[in-house]
């Protein structure tokens, strides 16, 4: 396998040339990766949903699992979300031996923190499942998913962790190949295991296990092969010291976007059980997906344009870095506000890939039009914030992976039910979707504006000194 991973892809130089040229070639495979890697549990869920007799059922079960997967692939981020940023600087700059120092320490990060989840979760899981809003007709398949699902989370991380290392270097097809196996392997596996083999919930979630093992065996032979510039050294598979620290503060916004995606889901779910039945957390499962459809393209973009942005500011050339932010950010606005107009106008092209039955789809098609009225105002929202992950703002990353969902969101959906007659309080929980969306957007975009603007007066020479968040944090 090391021969073959050798010859794929060729590192672009990314300090010249057509910076919408660059920006195409690496955000191609970074988007149809995010696709490709949305696979894992979107094919998942269809499968699970067209499960005769009691496909709805397995549906919100496994929907229920969904922020004990998001809480694991936060971890991921951060420690690859955060490493990578760094290293791209360092690599910009010239500094091999702190590159491959970032590299190294991530790689055990990675390792240690996966085993420390998998215990957890194979302990915990079922009172923290009860607690998401499990019943006793959904725990059974939520129990199942994740048991199987939990032995994987170092695959997992290793997958994801050290997959935006390999982006990082501008290696954007093999990052691509890196989830495309997996995704197809999954989507091969799953009617065989489901149906086929007669497992159910059980055969979809071995089939995700396996297909991340098959992946993180690809990424890993790549890092270990001779084309990457950033190397594995055992002198510093241990260097916990304050590179470590630099690493996951600055993965702590990716981090924080994706852990309190967790958080977000359980106060979904929780708020919609008490409010609600089975149906209602069904919808949330579906629209949840429909979501996750529409943001991956986005985070696959910010991934072509992190290490364009990363290793120009590294090396003060900062003309690319504003055209590389500002292509990002004008394709995402333009993505989402397509997205908006079709799902307002026909959602049920997006939920009956999920399921038919007619009563959850007419509580799915009134739930997704409320919940998505301020999808238009997310790719400024997104975009922006990505900049500053990119530019190494750990504070600023931060605040605003805390405002939209913390800060906005839970509080708007445990307050909004309670001023609203009871026949419509689940619909005041899908309601605090748009408003939180909105809000967050605009705060977002004005910081990102004052901050472009200070890349075009600021001497280079002195750059950001003036904000204790920027690089070096």
């Amino acid at each position: 396998m090391s021969a073959g991973l050798l010859a794929v892809g060729k590192k672009p130089d990314l300090g010249q040339g057509s910076i919408g040229k660059l920006l195409l070639r690496l955000s191609l495979p970074a988007i149809v990766g995010q696709l490709i890697n949305m696979l894992y549990n979107i094919v998942d869920r269809i499968y699970i949903g067209h499960m005769e007799e009691i496909g709805d059922l397995a549906l919100t079960g496994v929907g229920l699992t969904f922020p004990l997967i998001m809480i694991v692939t936060a971890f991921s981020s951060l420690i690859g979300m955060g490493g990578a940023p760094l290293a791209a600087i360092k690599l910009g700059e010239g500094n091999q031996n702190e590159e491959d120092k970032i590299l190294s320490s991530s790689f055990t990060a990675l390792i240690g923190i996966g085993a420390i989840l998998t215990g957890i979760l194979l302990a915990f899981h079922e009172p923290l499942l009860f607690a998401f809003g499990a019943k006793e007709t959904t725990i059974g398949y939520a129990s199942d998913y994740i048991q199987i699902y939990a032995c994987g989370s170092i695959f997992v991380m290793i997958t994801l962790g050290m997959n935006a290392f390999v982006n990082a270097q501008g290696f954007a097809m093999v990052g691509m190949l890196t989830t495309a196996i997996g995704a197809l392997i999954n989507i091969i596996l799953d009617p065989i295991l489901i149906f086929g083999c007669n497992m159910g919930v059980k055969g979809a979630a071995i089939a995700t296990v396996f297909s991340q093992a098959v992946s993180a065996v690809w990424v890993l032979c790549f890092t270990f092969g001779k084309k990457p510039v950033l190397r594995i050294r055992r002198a510093y598979l241990f260097a916990y010291d304050r590179t470590l620290l630099r690493v996951m503060a600055l993965g702590l916004a990716p981090f924080i976007m994706q852990f309190t995606e967790g958080i977000l889901q359980i106060t979904f779910n929780s708020s919609l059980s008490f409010y609600g039945n089975d149906t209602y957390v069904g919808a949330m499962t579906i629209i949840a997906s429909v979501m996750q459809a529409i943001n991956l393209p986005i985070m696959g973009l910010a991934q072509g344009a992190q290490p364009i942005i990363s290793y120009n500011y590294g090396a003060n050339r900062i003309s690319r870095v504003q055209k590389a932010a500002r292509y990002m950010i004008g394709i995402c606005i333009a993505f989402t506000v397509c997205m908006w107009i079709l799902i307002l106008a026909v959602p049920e092209l997006f939920i009956r890939i999920f399921n038919d039955k007619p009563e959850l789809v007419d509580v799915t098609v009134r739930s997704m039009r409320i919940y998505m009225l301020g999808l238009f105002a997310t790719g400024a929202q997104m975009s922006c914030q990505q900049s500053f992950v990119a530019l190494g703002q750990a504070k600023t990353s931060i605040f605003l992976a805390l405002l939209r969902k913390m800060i906005l969101l839970i509080p708007l959906i445990l307050i909004l039910p309670l001023l609203v007659p009871a026949e419509i309080k689940p619909y005041a929980v899908f309601a605090a979707e748009p408003i939180a969306d909105i809000l967050a957007a605009l705060t977002t975009t004005l910081l990102f504006m004052r901050t472009y603007r200070r890349l075009t007066h600021v001497q280079t020479s002195s750059l950001f000194k003036i904000s204790s968040d920027f690089k070096g944090n």
